[in-house]
């Protein structure tokens, strides 16, 4: 930084600039807090002026905290589809503080849907924010950075994986997230000596608001804070800028640091830790090894048997004489699934019509959710042997449509599983 480089022998962030993308909550706004218990400047580069109906913290909500953790904070309204905005902000940035010294691209959009089911403005909100709004938020902050004795540029981003089983579920985000790590890949080497470029990617599930709406009830316990990134985050950012073109996970930096005790990390001390995407474990692997772990135990006999842990159809009988009215009012919603193996086919839950009902063939009416998978994780699902959440996470089961709705799924099969 112009102030106090990192290279010195106590590193700080007190007197740098940061320039965050999707800053008002969630990650961005951890890192940006970090920063402000230095004394650090934060431009809070986001879209959310306005309180949302459902996701918390605004531009302006989030400069308090930073003012009150010690640091100077500048809102400003950013989407960063729009070049405009971003080269405003920029220009407001250096007139209020004197330059940038780093910029965190973290703002993000996330779809996990297959081909066929992602909306093409689903593909275009996913390619503009998170390829072509971190390629342009570099390119307009980069003359600016090369001023800087340490500058850096963070991306929130993953490792280039290239096994296909990263895309074989969700094609469109992962181009996009790879594309702001091809961003780091061409800018490291592009800036070198001049400006450190690195990602950030998490080994566990981060618990933000974005996991509340993929995972669904309960999914924090499986999830750490955003701290860790923060703290990683931090570590970086106070290297000299030699440290350029690196992928770092956040917990394998942190120990090489030093760190021993992650559990002040976790949401739920203890509790089994859901991988996040990309990382070298397959999603089978994951699978088994949150199995292993307690996660989603399998039994004994299960594990020894070649048969499922009980028949499709005799868990759809059950589930059929657990619908109530009260069940069909709160869920409203039609789920068909799409089974493979021993005793699959297509088969129904309907939570809409009046009174309800469940069975094999189409529904009938239109279903709300889609959902794809083994007839054998199917059962075990609906006997609370497998959590949706890491059904769905490890690559075990596919959803289309209603993403909201399938979130509800686990909310239900608590209700269920009494009965199952």
């Amino acid at each position: 930084c112009r102030v106090s480089p990192s290279c010195c022998q106590n590193p700080s962030l007190a007197g740098c600039t940061l320039f965050i993308t999707g800053a008002s909550r969630g990650i961005g706004k951890a890192i940006a807090l970090k920063a402000a218990r230095d004394g650090a400047n934060v431009v809070i580069a986001a879209k959310t002026a306005e309180p949302h109906r459902s996701l918390p913290g605004t531009i302006y909500t989030a400069a308090k905290e930073i003012e009150e953790a010690g640091g100077k904070a500048l809102p400003c309204v950013v989407n960063v589809r729009e070049e405009e905005q971003i080269i405003k902000a920029v220009e407001k940035a250096v007139k209020t503080f004197g330059g940038i010294d780093i910029l965190v691209n973290n703002a993000s959009a996330i779809s996990l849907s297959g081909t066929l089911e992602t909306e093409t403005k689903k593909a275009n909100l996913m390619m503009d924010v998170n390829v072509r709004g971190t390629y342009l938020t570099s390119k307009i902050c980069l003359p600016h950075l090369r001023k800087s004795k340490n500058a850096h540029i963070l991306n929130l981003s993953p490792p280039l994986n290239m096994n296909p089983v990263w895309f074989k579920n969700h094609c469109a985000y992962t181009i996009s997230k790879y594309g702001m790590s091809m961003c780091v890949l061409g800018m490291a080497e592009e800036f070198r000596g001049e400006v450190a470029v690195n990602a950030l990617w998490p080994k566990t599930a981060i618990y933000t608001a974005a996991m509340d709406m993929l995972g669904g009830s309960g999914v924090e316990k499986q999830c750490r804070k955003t701290d860790i990134l923060a703290d990683a985050a931090y570590c970086i950012l106070t290297k000299p800028k030699t440290f350029t073109g690196n992928f770092v996970i956040d917990e394998t930096l942190l120990r090489e640091e030093g760190v021993k005790d992650f559990d002040v990390y976790a949401i739920a001390p203890g509790h089994p830790l859901l991988p996040d995407f990309f990382l070298d474990a397959e999603p089978d692997v994951i699978g088994m090894k949150l199995e292993q772990h307690g996660a989603s135990p399998v039994l004994k006999e299960e594990k020894k048997s070649t048969k499922p842990l009980s028949p499709v159809a005799e868990t759809f009988r059950v589930i059929q004489g657990a619908i109530t009215e009260d069940f069909v009012k709160a869920i409203q919603g039609v789920f068909l699934f799409e089974l493979s193996g021993d005793d699959g086919g297509t088969w129904y839950i309907d939570l809409k019509t009046k009174g309800g009902s469940a069975g094999s063939g189409k529904p009938p009416v239109k279903a709300d959710v889609v959902m794809s998978m083994s007839s054998a994780d199917f059962v075990r699902m609906f006997t609370g042997k497998l959590k949706p959440t890491m059904a769905f996470m490890s690559g075990k089961l596919r959803i289309s449509g209603n993403m909201a709705l399938a979130m509800r799924l686990e909310k239900m099969l608590v209700q269920l599983n009494s009965k199952l």
